[in-house]
């Protein structure tokens, strides 16, 4: 008998088989961060773009959880300035994954299959990687709760017909941070956008941030570990082919704490924002 999807998700919350080596990029001429198992060749490589004021530390824990499952992780750690360069992201991530299978990794034991290349990114990161992928074929392209870029992800995402799994807070799906639902409802591959219970955009990464001094952009324990599950088991039924997970790349498949939404439909179910956030809100524009 198959596992629940509930138990699914749960068991992908949690690291995976594999102990996780760490790795600096910059020994290649590329400043930023990669994460492996400790072993394994042919393996699928992922970069990462980091969001807005942020680097690659603020995404540890992710890139770590994708290493235990058998993914090379990798993030570039540059644009991280408040006036960032998204073109100049996008080229980065496509150094990224060229390092990625170019080179030997850890002790020579760690090798990437070029026909398994992801490009990943959060907020900003997210719209970097989908102006990768219009550069170059990948796997994969997973876009976390995207954000506005210039140029614009959804003005060019019709091109792509590359599978893409895009997530979105539900607290701010409509909001002018985030262009999930045009980016999905432009994408010209097989696509699927979910959104997360109780999700905010700026909940993903980790650790201090400025933005957070400003009261904003607190990190959401729960939104990290939701997204990596979701994340991880896409990464896994579409790049892998594993078949035990492929109800994270179904577009039928009903999976706990989100909701599978039509960017074409006129709503989009969203979360009410709180008083108590609306509260705060209010207290921040008075000072």
């Amino acid at each position: 008998m198959s596992a629940s999807v509930k138990s699914l998700l749960s068991t992908l919350t949690s690291r995976g088989p594999h102990r996780v080596l760490r790795g600096n990029l910059a020994i290649a001429g590329q400043p930023g961060v990669v994460y492996t198992p400790e072993s394994g060749r042919n393996l699928p490589a992922i970069a990462f773009g980091h969001g807005w004021m942020t680097g690659s530390d603020n995404y540890r824990t992710l890139l770590e959880h994708l290493a235990s499952w058998g993914f090379v992780a990798a993030a570039p750690d540059t644009e991280r300035g408040p006036i960032p360069s998204h073109l100049g992201l996008a080229t980065d991530l496509l150094t990224t994954l060229d390092i990625c299978a170019g080179v030997r990794l850890g002790d020579g034991d760690i090798s990437v299959h070029p026909d398994r290349l992801v490009v990943a990114g959060h907020g900003m990161g997210a719209g970097a990687a989908v102006i990768a992928a219009a550069q170059r074929r990948v796997a994969a392209v997973a876009a976390l709760f995207p954000a506005p870029t210039a140029p614009a992800a959804e003005s060019i995402a019709a091109d792509i017909d590359t599978p893409a799994l895009i997530l979105a807070g539900a607290t701010d799906l409509r909001s002018t941070n985030s262009n999930a639902i045009p980016l999905a409802a432009a994408w010209g591959g097989p696509m699927l956008l979910r959104t997360i219970d109780k999700a905010s955009a700026d909940g993903l990464a980790e650790g201090r941030r400025l933005i957070a001094l400003l009261g904003a952009g607190k990190h959401e324990h729960k939104t990290t570990r939701t997204t990596r599950a979701l994340l991880t088991g896409y990464l896994l039924a579409t790049v892998q082919g594993d078949k035990t997970y492929a109800p994270f790349a179904d577009p039928e498949a009903s999976i706990p704490h989100t909701h599978l939404i039509d960017p074409s439909a006129d709503e989009a179910p969203v979360d009410k924002p709180s008083p108590a956030k609306l509260g705060q809100l209010v207290a921040l524009l008075r000072k």
